[in-house]
């Protein structure tokens, strides 16, 4: 016989059921969330929050916390809660602002964007446009387009070039230079 303060029945509708039992099977969801679930689905079964402790390798203050959060809540109450801390500093519009320039424009008398030419563009530090940069994937010096020279005469260079692959020499006729 277990003392202490009898505990709320848990009951589960099929769908809530169905959810819990596809969470707890889950290997892609975090494995506190997978752990939470296979909690109130045992809990739903009739295990004493002790031997259900036992069971999963929590403990006791552990079964109850996530008992009366599903009781409270539903299948949310078993997502984790936003934690204390400070605020973003960098809104959304900055942050697009960011990739935005990034991928449409160049800076003046610049190839590319570097951290330090974005930040002051931008208002942001250059570790912070480092981060979105990072999160975005985003890598200005590393480019997949052709990028044209600045070569006065680099059109000169093109079609040298192109009309010798179009009309090499004829190496018959060519004789290589005597030596003296």
């Amino acid at each position: 016989m277990t003392l202490g303060r009898p505990l709320a029945p848990l009951e589960l509708t099929e769908s809530d059921r169905e959810q819990l039992a596809s969470m707890a099977r889950s290997r892609s969801l975090p494995h506190g969330l997978v752990r939470r679930a296979e909690i109130v689905l045992l809990a739903a079964e009739g295990w004493p929050n002790e031997a259900l402790a036992a069971m999963v390798g929590v403990t006791r203050a552990t079964v109850g916390k996530w008992r009366q959060r599903f009781l409270k809540s539903g299948l949310s109450g078993l997502h984790d809660e936003r934690r204390p801390g400070a605020l973003r500093s960098i809104k959304d519009e900055q942050v697009a602002e960011v990739v935005y320039k990034t991928l449409k424009t160049k800076p003046e008398d610049e190839t590319q964007w570097s951290v330090r030419s974005m930040g002051a563009e931008t208002g942001l530090s250059k570790d912070a446009v480092h981060r979105i940069w990072r999160t975005f994937g985003l890598q200005p010096h590393r480019q997949n387009h052709f990028k044209l020279s600045t070569d006065p005469f680099f059109v000169d260079k093109v079609r040298d070039m192109v009309g010798l692959y179009m009309n090499p020499p004829c190496s018959r006729h060519w004789t290589p230079p005597r030596a003296k």
